[in-house]
């Protein structure tokens, strides 16, 4: 498969769903093992390989509707595994990792297998929106499908063996990607790492464990997987976002109210500031897009449309930006073709 051919597609992660104003995201990934084998940390590469090929036979000719693309990390440039990486097909650890490797993943990019990541097998689906029922049921079937196939490293007492212990049992992580620039505007946050800790679960970046809410993007994903069962999880997960969602709502709604004047200045600055910048980074890009992006959401602004926005929060990543370029750039080469890009974008909607 050509991946720079990825930079054209929108990723499902970004498309509309149910309460997608403040819940971009919804996926459930299980972790599973091969029975017989060691763990990857302590595989040697003739294991490692072994475990690749195996996985890529099963991957590639069981009955997965759509069926999968099968790339190989080890044998493609660190570019393109950061390309992956901001789809969010494969994990930091997975891009960074070194000997045989693979991810798997359908024309939706709703399916990834993560192969001799830390697990031997990582799937994960994912869909724009609050769908994490949706998204654990299409998981449950595909591990059906796999584990009719493949001897899995199961206890009876423990559930699934997992390289890192946070992850026996279920070696679920169900989570959501929550938009919150009216709780952080409204300095609320503290009421959202209450809710999150009153449920057990975690906050987290947008790209995982270690990183930030850049743009007030956040993960909430579970943090126990051992004793609840995975509907349980699932219903957690879904119930803190649920929360999560009002808390926002209500957060924009006060924000409207008491702050219009100060609001609408700000957004109006931020779009601004987007339009007619001659250089960006990453980082900056995303921070103004955030907040554009609850200023048409709440109707305050009207200069673009939310799938242009949606599509730069992706498109202005140091792997898109070079991968439509069409080769690798400095920084500040970087910084200014991001503002070049952006301006042109929000020139035309």
């Amino acid at each position: 498969m050509d991946l720079t051919l990825l930079k054209d597609r929108p990723v499902e992660w970004l498309k509309a769903g149910p309460e997608s104003d403040v819940v971009v995201s919804s996926r459930v990934r299980l972790a599973r093992n091969i029975d017989g084998y060691p763990f990857v940390g302590r595989a040697s590469e003739r294991q490692k390989a072994r475990i690749e090929e195996l996985l890529r036979n099963v991957l590639l000719s069981a009955e997965i509707d759509p069926p999968l693309h099968y790339v190989r990390l080890d044998q493609i440039g660190p570019l393109m595994r950061e390309l992956l990486l901001e789809r969010r097909l494969i994990s930091t650890e997975h891009a960074e990792g070194d000997g045989v490797r693979a991810v798997a993943f359908d024309d939706d990019e709703r399916v990834s297998v993560m192969v001799n990541e830390e697990d031997h097998l990582r799937l994960q689906v994912i869909r724009g929106g609050l769908r994490l029922d949706e998204v654990h049921e299409r998981a449950d079937a595909l591990d059906d499908l796999l584990a009719r196939r493949i001897p899995l490293a199961y206890s009876a007492k423990y559930g699934y063996l997992t390289a890192c212990p946070t992850n026996v049992g279920t070696g679920m992580r169900a989570s959501v990607m929550v938009h919150l620039p009216g709780v952080v505007m409204s300095q609320e946050m503290d009421r959202v790492i209450d809710i999150v800790r009153g449920e057990q679960l975690t906050l987290r970046g947008v790209y995982g464990e270690g990183t930030h809410g850049a743009g007030d993007f956040y993960q909430i994903s579970n943090h126990v997987t051992l004793g609840p069962s995975e509907d349980e999880i699932v219903a957690a997960v879904a119930g803190a976002a649920r929360t999560l969602v009002e808390l926002e709502r209500a957060a924009r709604s006060n924000l409207r109210t008491k702050h219009r004047g100060e609001l609408e200045g700000r957004l109006g600055r931020a779009f601004d500031l987007l339009a007619s910048a001659s250089t960006i980074s990453s980082q900056e890009a995303l921070s103004l897009l955030s907040q554009i992006r609850m200023g048409v959401e709440m109707e305050l602004l009207s200069e673009t449309r939310l799938q242009t926005l949606n599509d730069l929060l992706l498109l202005t990543l140091p792997a898109h930006l070079q991968t439509m370029e069409g080769r690798v750039l400095d920084t500040s080469v970087r910084n200014e073709l991001r503002a070049a890009y952006v301006k042109d974008r929000l020139s035309t909607g």
